[in-house]
């Protein structure tokens, strides 16, 4: 079964090269005279690979990048989830096939997992790829906090210890299904699926180490599924999600086989700082955001009594 998990996220990852290759076509043939082409620019790579790297070592890629994003204003707001999603496909897809390779698990139980994760990110994404640009910057706020709060609850090492079984069966099957379909659904707005995944099957009583290869397989199928949709809907900044994913792989190959391990304690309190910065700004703009709305509403009502 795991010789057919491998084969299958190779086509997956395939069908999903289709579809960027396509975009990418598409974007060159209707681009006008002395606009950016969609080549990645050297932050974008940079940015592909630090965020990559970090990932593979505990960190988390999704609030980190968001939080740059929204700092450096590299992409809009309405096109941050589907740039996150369809950037960052390829080095996961990267992970997922070391950690499921090197960490023991519950083969069905992996599969089913990485199956209700899937499922949830086809629903997730096709919400979210169809939103107004203020429900995608409230979404992408209240997700930054999230992962703040996450964050902390690593610093502090308050999260479950988790047990020692490496498979689940009955209502905790049951209940490890139903919560990955919601992480998968989430992902799609830029909630990190690392550290949710973690908690759930500690609290589900499996080894923390079982989280890795169904975090990591989960997010490498549904990425490619979700990304699809942001593709088509052109809910995406093409040349960014270039940046990522070539950066990224590079990333994660010298984090996983050379690096391995690095001290990540203050790292991730400065990701805490950033991330919550980027959450204000986020919330505040679709403030901002609103106020304009309601205030061009307000002026024909002025202007006609």
């Amino acid at each position: 079964m795991k010789t057919a998990l491998f084969v299958g996220l190779v086509v997956f990852t395939l069908v999903y090269l289709a579809f960027l290759g396509r975009a990418v076509v598409r974007a060159r043939r209707a681009r006008k005279d002395g606009e950016p082409g969609v080549a990645p620019t050297r932050f974008a790579l940079l940015l592909g690979f630090v965020t990559n790297f970090f990932d593979t070592l505990g960190i988390g890629s999704f609030a980190p990048t968001t939080a740059v994003f929204k700092l450096r204003r590299m992409v809009p707001d309405e096109k941050i989830p589907g740039t996150l999603n369809a950037g960052h496909t390829l080095p996961t897809v990267t992970q997922a096939l070391i950690f499921i390779a090197i960490i023991s698990v519950d083969v069905p139980t992996l599969v089913m997992m990485i199956a209700a994760a899937v499922a949830g990110s086809w629903f997730g994404a096709g919400i979210v790829s169809g939103w107004p640009r203020r429900n995608i910057q409230i979404g992408m706020g209240l997700a930054l906090l999230a992962a703040a709060a996450l964050f902390l609850l690593k610093i502090f090492e308050i999260a479950p210890p988790g047990g020692n079984t490496l498979s689940l069966e009955g209502l905790r099957l049951g209940i490890g299904l139903f919560g990955n379909f919601v992480l998968g659904a989430l992902m799609e707005l830029g909630v990190g699926l690392y550290a949710p995944c973690m908690i759930l099957v500690a609290l589900l009583g499996m080894d923390p180490r079982a989280a890795f290869p169904i975090m990591m397989g989960s997010c490498a199928f549904l990425m490619p599924v979700g990304s699809i949709k942001f593709i088509l809907r052109d809910s995406l900044s093409l040349r960014t999600v270039l940046g990522l994913g070539l950066g990224g792989i590079p990333g994660v190959l010298i984090a996983a086989f050379i690096v391995k391990e690095l001290p990540l304690y203050w790292l991730r309190w400065l990701v805490v700082v950033v991330v919550l910065y980027a959450a204000v700004s986020m919330l505040r703009s679709a403030a901002r955001e609103r106020a304009a709305t309601a205030g061009a509403a307000v002026r024909p009502v002025a202007q006609s009594s």
